[in-house]
């Protein structure tokens, strides 16, 4: 049988206790995360997080060993250089956390593209010279106006997942290109038996609130349309359904205390009108 480190039996059993310990276990991904932004990072969430790196093995037999509802799902969501996060904290409100405090840096050579890489179409401050060589290399159409090089229209350099090469890399940051996200990257968490990876974690607030509003207008049309009686529609359908009853009466000519004085208005205008036709 072969020998387990005490090293690593000791880590799995760390792994196993904090995950027992916090609700809230997140998958992230530090690759290509500069130390600096790290240490500057579990400086500003110490008070909240607990971030953990170990081995990616070791992290998966933490998964199975633990005793928590499908938190072994998390095992897929390990890539790049992963890492653990544990917290109490809403998985929502940490993920708006580290992506707010994420920055923008340029690509480096063997790095990969994070998403398809745009360059767009537009003035450069370049002299014509070498640059238009470069760029055309990366199919990147460009031309002379001015005196200064002009990009002719938009052009993806490279897709997601592409190897950026040492001359596409210079070109970019030549341009002024920052396609590079630096910061946590929380791919996944876990939260009462449930996986909730960062597409779904990614709420745009506005748009949220927006869609609440839209969602609240529309119900209270349609409550009013068929005359259904809840707490917020009970003053306005009784509003309307006085506003049709006068309406009603006045058409008809019924008597009520709540339409005499407007039937008499009528019957006098009516009366004004018919005199004013006739020679009585």
């Amino acid at each position: 049988m072969a020998h387990v480190a005490e090293a690593k039996k000791q880590e799995l059993k760390t792994l196993i206790d904090l995950m027992s310990q916090y609700p809230i276990v997140c998958i992230l991904n530090l690759e290509n995360l500069p130390a600096k932004q790290l240490q500057i990072m579990r400086e500003r969430l110490r008070s909240t997080v607990v971030i953990r790196m170990s081995k990616t093995r070791i992290i998966k037999l933490a998964l199975e060993q633990t005793q928590k509802e499908n938190i072994q799902d998390l095992k897929k969501y390990l890539k790049g250089m992963p890492a653990l996060l544990f917290t109490k904290e809403s998985p929502f409100k940490l993920f708006k956390i580290l992506k707010k405090n994420k920055s923008r840096t340029f690509i480096k050579a063997g790095q990969t593209a994070p998403s398809d890489i745009t360059v767009h179409a537009g003035p450069t401050g370049f002299a014509p010279g070498p640059i238009i060589g470069e760029l055309g290399a990366l199919k990147i159409k460009a031309g002379i106006e001015g005196g200064k090089v002009v990009i002719k229209a938009d052009s993806i350099v490279a897709h997601q997942g592409d190897v950026i090469d040492a001359k596409a890399a210079s070109v970019l940051q030549r341009l002024g290109i920052e396609p590079v996200e630096i910061g946590l990257d929380l791919v996944a968490a876990y939260e009462k038996g449930e996986i909730l990876t960062k597409d779904i974690l990614d709420v745009d607030e506005s748009a949220f609130i927006k869609n609440i509003m839209t969602a609240h207008s529309d119900a209270m049309k349609l409550a009013m349309d068929i005359a259904y009686p809840t707490t917020e529609t009970m003053t306005l359908l009784l509003q309307k359904a006085f506003r049709d009853a006068k309406n009603i009466a006045l058409e008809q000519g019924i008597v009520s205390k709540d339409v005499i004085n407007e039937l008499l208005a009528k019957a006098e205008a009516q009366a004004s009108a018919l005199h004013s036709k006739t020679t009585i």
